[in-house]
């Protein structure tokens, strides 16, 4: 162990391991609180606690009921639980899924108060760090990859499906390349149609201009970019 051995079991490391499960779940919780996500400080503080009580129980069973001790049925029950958890904050709006990152730091956050229940205190703080670290650098990452991509994501709604024929050809002429296509029944309409569109574009062709394309037909409803 780099900071010490953890896993005895005795006052001093349950102390231990509960108010490191406390600080870790708090500082997880807390920056996602300060962002107005669906799980804050209190939520995922919880749900890292109760992984952690999971733990040792666990490690109870195991010292003073030999026979019955299974230290990975409670655990694989804790990840499978919390799996249930994050699906509640997952919401689809607009053709955006909202709440997924909120879902997988739940279940993270849980995965840390095992870690840190165990005795594992190292890598509860290490998976910590690296996930607040990656909650705020990969989103300028991903928006720096977005602005230079060539390629978007274009959600297109119909008044009728043979309207699709006339934008294809538009998009065709303006060198744009159509990557893959679905179609569904329209929210707007209930006779139209929606169409998600993969669009390639050229260096000489912007959304401004896709769009513009697009929207010459007096048949489409709305245009959202994703």
């Amino acid at each position: 162990m780099i900071i010490g051995n953890f896993a005895a079991w005795n006052i001093q490391s349950i102390l231990i391991r509960v108010v490191v499960s406390a600080v870790l779940g708090g500082l997880i919780g807390l920056d996602r609180g300060m962002k107005h996500r669906g799980a804050g400080t209190k939520t995922i503080t919880v749900v890292c606690l109760g992984a952690t009580l999971v733990m040792l129980t666990e490690q109870y069973i195991q010292i003073n009921f030999p026979g019955l001790a299974n230290m990975n049925r409670l655990a694989a029950q804790v990840i499978s639980g919390v799996g249930f958890i994050g699906v509640g904050t997952i919401i689809i709006s607009k053709h955006r899924v909202r709440g997924l990152t909120t879902a997988a730091t739940l279940w993270a956050s849980a995965c840390v108060g095992l870690a840190v229940g165990i005795g594992f205190i190292e890598g509860g703080i290490l998976i910590t760090a690296m996930m607040l670290l990656s909650l705020h650098v990969l989103p300028y990452v991903e928006r720096f990859a977005t602005r230079h991509s060539r390629y978007c994501n274009v959600f297109v709604d119909l008044e009728e499906s043979r309207d699709l024929h006339t934008i294809i050809q538009n998009l065709k002429e303006a060198d744009v390349v159509i990557d893959s296509m679905d179609m569904s029944e329209s929210r707007i309409a209930g006779e139209g149609i929606s169409v998600h569109m993969v669009l390639y574009m050229k260096k000489t062709v912007g959304r401004t201009e896709v769009y513009e394309i697009i929207t010459k037909s007096d048949k489409v409803m709305s245009v959202d970019f994703l």
